[in-house]
């Protein structure tokens, strides 16, 4: 009896120590750190193109995003030029989007989170950044692999029950050395694998290095997919609330 109590033990040690990984961080701190990397810890100003792609045509929309924390956010669309002057504005848990052709500004509601951005696979949520991969789901291990030559981590995400979140699961792949996304993959409240995003072309941009082509794929719809480029990328810029402002969003450039 001693000695099942001993090996009982020994199991449960290895279980938790599966956990932790050599650099003695835990699955949610990964994560952390790499939402950080690629978000900036406090605030964040870029510059990027969005290629949406379909089986018989494909267009290029460009953008400039700035954020603060996870509760204020404003993106500029300023190409191609039937869209540029579009905004979409964020703060906290309200998001407007202020077309200049009509001279309009429109409230978003909750249930156009889920609707595609700008006719792209992806979404209000995924561009407005109002869910956390950090906040609103629970982390655990789920094995390691070479993604692209590079050693990842393996992380599996479970929404929360009280999170208010599209995805019902993620699986991660998070690069050991850099914390880099790589690759994701992200599933319904049922299960179903819904789309993959791959992460690649890592480059230098404000002392870090980031993926710079990030690939999105959805799972269902053959000869369909959206390509982010990010070509200017400055993070922890100096920025207060009051920039993220309707006013604002009517006249930054």
């Amino acid at each position: 009896m001693k000695k099942y109590l001993l090996l009982q033990g020994f199991f449960l040690w290895l279980i938790s120590a599966a956990q932790v990984t050599a650099q003695g961080l835990s699955a949610s701190e990964i994560v952390r750190k790499a939402d950080e990397k690629f978000n900036g810890e406090k605030s964040s100003y870029s510059i990027m193109s969005m290629t949406i792609v379909r089986p018989t045509w494909q267009r290029t929309i460009e953008f400039k995003s700035w954020t603060l924390g996870r509760d204020y956010a404003l993106t500029l669309i300023t190409a191609p030029a039937r869209d540029a002057g579009q905004s979409f504005l964020k703060r906290k848990n309200e998001m407007w989007n202020w077309n200049p052709s009509i001279n309009r500004l429109i409230k978003l509601p909750p249930s156009m989170m889920s609707q595609g951005w700008m006719g792209s696979d992806y979404t209000n949520d995924d561009i407005m950044r109002e869910s956390s991969v950090v906040n609103d789901y629970e982390h655990e291990f789920a094995g390691e692999e070479v993604i692209n030559g590079r050693e990842c981590y393996k992380i599996r995400m479970t929404a929360k029950k009280d999170a208010s979140v599209i995805w019902g699961q993620q699986i991660r792949w998070i690069d050991k050395k850099d914390f880099l996304f790589l690759k994701a993959e992200l599933y319904d409240e049922d299960g179903m694998l819904v789309r993959t995003e791959t992460g690649s072309e890592i480059k230098m941009m404000d002392g870090r290095n980031i993926p710079t082509r990030i690939e999105l794929i959805p799972s269902e719809e053959q000869g369909k997919k959206t390509i982010v480029t990010i070509k200017e990328i400055k993070f922890n810029i100096p920025v207060t609330e009051d920039f993220f402002s309707q006013q604002n969003m009517r006249t930054i450039r």
